[in-house]
């Protein structure tokens, strides 16, 4: 869901009566989801809280800027590049998508794909062909 459409469902929300099944049901399940993405905080638990959120907060969710945190890419560009050749996952997920919003429950499990060349897979193009070059005895170690 885009900012703008959250915000005016909170907005909508807390014009009803606290009492009304439709916001209390609604309402739990906007802020329920929040917590979920890590938009908002354990303790943020008010519909004004959401008020606040910034395009900021949605921005330090993505996939492209947790890959870049984690130390997986070099840059964030680095890291939206990686997302676009199929090297990273997400669980067992392989994620190619760089605005992908990554749950918290999901972030502790952004790794390289196992089929990368990153990840212990099969090795590049060129890493291929410099090792078919030298003999292709498919050490990385020089031989004295």
């Amino acid at each position: 869901m885009a900012l703008s459409k959250i915000r005016n469902a909170a907005r909508t929300l807390l014009t009803m009566d606290e009492d009304d099944p439709r916001r209390m049901f609604e309402g739990d399940a906007l802020l329920r989801r929040m917590h979920r993405y890590g938009l908002l905080a354990d303790d943020q638990n008010d519909l004004n809280n959401v008020l606040t959120l910034k395009p900021q907060d949605f921005l330090e969710r993505r996939l492209q800027t947790l890959v870049f945190k984690l130390g997986l890419a070099k840059s964030i560009h680095h890291a939206r590049v990686l997302i676009k050749q199929r090297h990273i996952r997400v669980g067992k997920q392989l994620v190619n998508v760089p605005s992908f919003l990554v749950r918290v429950e999901s972030q502790k499990h952004i790794d390289f794909d196992l089929n990368s060349p990153f990840g212990g897979g099969r090795p590049g193009r060129v890493k291929r062909r410099s090792m078919k070059s030298k003999g292709g005895n498919g050490d990385d170690e020089e031989e004295d």
